[in-house]
């Protein structure tokens, strides 16, 4: 049976408004559609298109945004994302880039239910199949790749009953991402209240600076600073640990591995790290420069994507294109917050370019602004049940993702009946 309506052409339009492109709309890449899955908005940049090229590439809810071009030896082309009605409510305009195109299906089938089936399908590996290359770009045959999918015919009711709780799933696995989101901003936006603007409760509980307290200027950091405290480099207060990967060579230190092994590739954007692609056994530790990490040990990609930033969430090991921070206090929450700072401090170092690596000679070069021990305290203590929160919000998170991944297959196949 037909599912397609109709294939709709992305555009990436310009990035500046003039007299010919005069329509802002937002623009979704391959880069977006992860995000985008997740109900992150932020990202999607905002282009320009011309009056006809917005009659013509305006996209719906319901829409499904299908990347074409991109992917890599490890990861194919064929990611997908379904444009939601949060996503048109809150950006009201949406396209997609002209390495993507959209789909929008015949009325008697459920965007859902087909973005699942499709889903599942490159989940498998099917979309290798079906790629070609030009000037070293992987290209999709869309076509093609979709028309190899068989979806099970069901009537509308019948699909809406299969995906009831599969979107219920993603709809509170969307839910605990927006609330970590605000909760993660909750405490940062307190962060920069307190140690960027200074206005820490003073003794008598009122705004440090703002209510006169001593500020003194610090020659290192040509500033004034809050009396008291400190210019120097992160290592004042925390600990520089690197790490190590053990021989592939040697079956015997992944095989079966249970200890988790952490590496660039394993940030989700999520503030806590519970979980990796890769694993190694206890062997496997004991022959690599990595000790393993505890819970509150803050990972840093010095290599590949640089700057994320992670809390480790349960005990793992970690690659040498990291490093890892251990407050010497035990109070992470504030070491979190002021490595983020550090990063933005290298970025400005190289003139917000993208920076090719992290080492260690930048991390022990960079002055920051280090609050007393008191006030660090304080900090720590007032946003711990914030940041707690976070944690635990990130585990049902992925007790929830295994468990779709689980029903995904069983539900479309009907081997799973929805009552």
């Amino acid at each position: 049976m037909e599912v397609i309506e109709e294939y709709i052409s992305g555009d990436w339009g310009n990035d500046m408004t003039s007299e010919e492109t005069s329509n802002g709309v937002f623009c979704i890449r391959g880069a977006d559609i992860v995000p985008t899955s997740n109900g992150d908005y932020t990202n999607i940049p905002l282009r320009y298109i011309s009056n006809r090229s917005k009659t013509k590439h305006l996209l719906k809810a319901g829409d499904l945004v299908i990347e074409k071009s991109g992917g890599s030896p490890t990861q194919s082309t064929g990611r997908m994302v379904m444009v939601s009605e949060e996503l048109i409510k809150e950006k009201q305009q949406v396209v997609c880039s002209n390495f993507c195109t959209a789909i929008r299906l015949k009325p008697e089938w459920n965007s859902l239910y087909v973005y699942y089936f499709w889903t599942l399908a490159y989940n498998s590996g099917v979309f290798f199949n079906f790629e070609g290359k030009t000037s070293g770009l992987r290209n999709l045959n869309l076509e093609q790749a979709l028309s190899s999918i068989e979806i099970n015919q069901l009537t509308t009711d019948e699909q809406d009953k299969t995906i009831r709780l599969l979107s219920d799933l993603d709809r509170k696995i969307a839910l605990n991402r927006r609330m970590n989101a605000t909760l993660e901003a909750m405490a940062r936006q307190l962060y920069d209240y307190w140690f960027v603007q200074f206005d820490f409760p003073n003794p008598q509980g009122r705004p440090y600076k703002s209510s006169g307290g001593k500020m003194v200027y610090n020659q290192k950091l040509k500033r004034k600073i809050p009396e008291g405290w400190e210019a120097s480099n992160i290592c004042l207060i925390a600990d520089v640990l690197s790490g190590g990967t053990p021989s592939k060579a040697v079956a015997d230190y992944w095989n079966n591995g249970d200890i988790p092994f952490f590496g660039p590739t394993d940030c989700t954007g999520s503030m806590f790290q519970l979980e990796t692609s890769d694993h190694i056994t206890k062997r496997g530790l004991e022959h690599c420069a990595s000790i393993l990490f505890n819970e509150g040990d803050i990972f840093i990609t010095a290599r590949g994507s640089i700057g994320k930033l992670v809390i480790v969430g349960s005990p793992m090991a970690m690659n040498q294109s990291c490093y890892a921070l251990r407050s010497k206090n035990g109070k992470f929450e504030y070491l979190y917050f002021l490595t983020i700072q550090l990063i933005e401090c290298l970025k400005a170092k190289g003139s917000g370019s993208v920076f090719k690596s992290i080492t260690l000679s930048d991390i022990e070069n960079s002055l920051l602004c280090i609050a007393s021990s008191d006030v660090i305290e304080a900090y720590c203590d007032k946003v711990r049940p914030l940041v707690q929160t976070i944690k635990e919000n990130s585990k049902q998170i992925s007790t929830l993702t295994r468990l779709r991944s689980t029903l995904l297959p069983l539900l479309l196949n009907g081997q799973v009946e929805v009552r």
